[in-house]
């Protein structure tokens, strides 16, 4: 008999329709059934041993509540026979809903119950513990998780002695993962948290990974990327690394229509095995990334969401880096360009900051101008240490992508069919923050533009990051930037920009809610009382 290893996972849900992710521990035919003949099924589809099925669900009505179960071969396997939590189920948008989006980065994994957990409670781990206590209660539309989902080379005591069990921990990478069925242990031990296996079933989800889901600093430079290259374990760890994205998290990213026209999907699930044919798409994305778009879009109502790759998508030469490959770029100006008067608000997921405490910005230019050569050999030597070593691979870091970006934000936000707001939204920096740019005088957008940025939403908060962030915001650190853009000869960026809220340290999550024209937002950190409490919550609109 067939037994669900891993989900469901409530990924794309529109009007009418849903995708709900499962992994089995067998071959077998994964089915969803709801109310009033809503549902569907889907043959399972084979990968490094291991079965996976992405269900589309059908015949769902616009604004309604519908509960779901899981069926494999005919036999429920989901809600689980033991279980404490509400059903799950699928909320389905009515037109001109508003629009709750939840959204963090970065979670290590919860460890057991019976364990202490060293950086405290888990965000993710709280809000389903709230929205179990009520189930009628409010709760977000959908999930934003911008990056490090699970941590490859940063793993928990648990899963060291798993891999010790089945390596040399003394051979590298160690006690990193290696392979694809050491991706799979991530996921298991992240999503089988049951609050969080239960929250995932009922919340629909939008993912998108950053360094940690690979290694930390992915890509961070040309000089980088040989390194690693040139060692014995990276190019296994890599297509593994993207072979379990595309399996676990890009998949339920793709509505029904793009999944329906996707060819690597199809000859996937015709395959026996779709091992090989997913192996060969890995092997393209890491010698040809612009061939391999992991960026993509979601509409939900009036508001358009654009998750955006900002690690695989890099061009690494140091004449000619950009954040995004010139096809990628041209797909976000696009996508942010498309239907202007279609939509009231423009959400850009980027896991990495846009704007940053003025000091990390000017740092992060004055170190790309190093790394050019603009000083000569032997400052660049210096500037790819130190680049490597303070993580100095942020939107400032390529700096005319910081500009393209300001450019198209500009453009996106103005005329008379500008949405309400424009809000790129972010993690990877272990706090939180709101800032808001200006443009010179006469050439900003109608629009307002935030940077919201909420992480982590489980995680380490070193004392060194508060401090540093904090002092990064400040006065004295502005002025210690410009000194570092002078000496790189760096102009000024083509915007400024201010700090209207925080500094916040805490496992924590922001949502916006996004109702007509008007904008809310809210910042909530996880307490040890099991509460989420409201740290911040402000209008972003007059509307």
């Amino acid at each position: 008999m067939a037994e669900l290893r891993l989900g469901p996972l409530l990924r794309y849900v529109d009007g009418s329709s849903a995708t709900v992710w499962v992994e089995a521990s067998r071959p077998c035919t994964a089915e969803v059934r709801g109310a009033d003949g809503a549902g569907g099924e889907s043959r399972t589809f084979q990968v490094a041993g291991h079965h996976y099925a992405l269900v589309p669900v059908d015949g769902l009505t616009p604004g309604t509540v519908t509960a779901y179960e899981v069926f494999l071969d005919g036999t429920r396997v989901w809600p689980l026979a033991d279980s404490r939590f509400p059903p799950s189920v699928i909320r389905t948008p009515a037109e001109r809903d508003p629009v709750r989006v939840a959204f963090g980065s970065c979670r290590w994994a919860a460890p057991p119950a019976d364990e202490q957990d060293p950086v405290g409670p888990d965000a993710l781990d709280t809000l389903a513990a709230r929205m179990a206590a009520d189930p009628d209660g409010a709760r977000p539309d959908v999930l934003v998780l911008l990056g490090d989902q699970v941590y490859a080379d940063e793993t928990s005591n648990t899963t060291r002695r798993w891999l010790a069990a089945r390596r040399d921990l003394r051979d590298p990478p160690g006690s990193e993962v290696a392979d694809y069925e050491e991706y799979t242990h991530l996921y298991y031990e992240s999503w089988l948290d049951p609050e969080v296996r239960w929250l995932l079933s009922t919340v629909p989800s939008c993912m998108i990974f950053d360094d940690h889901d690979v290694i930390d600093d992915w890509n961070t430079s040309a000089a980088w990327l040989a390194d690693m290259r040139a060692t014995s374990w990276w190019r296994e760890r890599l297509l593994s690394g993207l072979m379990s994205y595309w399996v676990h998290q890009h998949l339920g990213n793709l509505s029904p229509d793009e999944l329906a026209a996707d060819p690597l999907y199809a000859a996937v699930r015709q395959a026996p095995d779709g091992t090989d044919e997913l192996r060969a798409f890995a092997c393209r994305a890491d010698a040809d990334p612009a061939s391999v778009r992991w960026s993509y879009r979601r509409d939900f109502g009036r508001v358009r969401l654009l998750m955006v790759d900002t690690r695989a998508a890099r061009v690494l030469d140091e004449d000619s880096r950009s954040m995004l490959d010139p096809g990628e770029a041209r797909w976000l100006r696009e996508q942010a360009l498309d239907a202007r008067g279609a939509y009231d608000h423009l959400l850009i997921g980027t896991s990495l900051p846009w704007l940053l405490p003025h000091l990390v910005h000017d740092a992060e230019g004055w170190n790309a101008a190093l790394c050019r050569g603009e000083r000569g050999a032997r400052w660049a030597r210096f500037g790819e240490d130190l680049r490597r070593r303070a993580d100095l691979e942020h939107w400032a870091a390529f700096p005319a992508s910081f500009d393209a970006l300001a450019a198209l934000i500009a453009e996106a936000g103005s005329g008379p069919e500008a949405p309400a707001t424009v809000a790129v939204l972010s993690g990877d920096v272990h706090h939180a923050y709101v800032a808001e740019p200006t443009w010179p005088s006469g050439s900003g957008p109608d629009a307002r533009v935030l940077q919201l940025t909420c992480s982590p939403v489980h995680n380490s908060i070193p004392l060194s990051i508060r401090l540093g962030f904090r002092f990064g915001w400040s006065a004295p650190a502005r002025w210690l930037g410009r000194r570092f853009a002078g000496h790189g000869g760096c102009p000024r960026p083509p915007v400024d920009w201010r700090r209207t809220g925080g500094p916040w340290f805490g496992n924590q999550l922001m949502t916006l809610t996004l109702n007509g024209r008007s904008a809310r937002l809210r910042l909530e950190q996880a307490r040890a009382n099991g509460v989420l409490e409201t740290v911040e919550e402000s209008s972003l609109t007059t509307a």
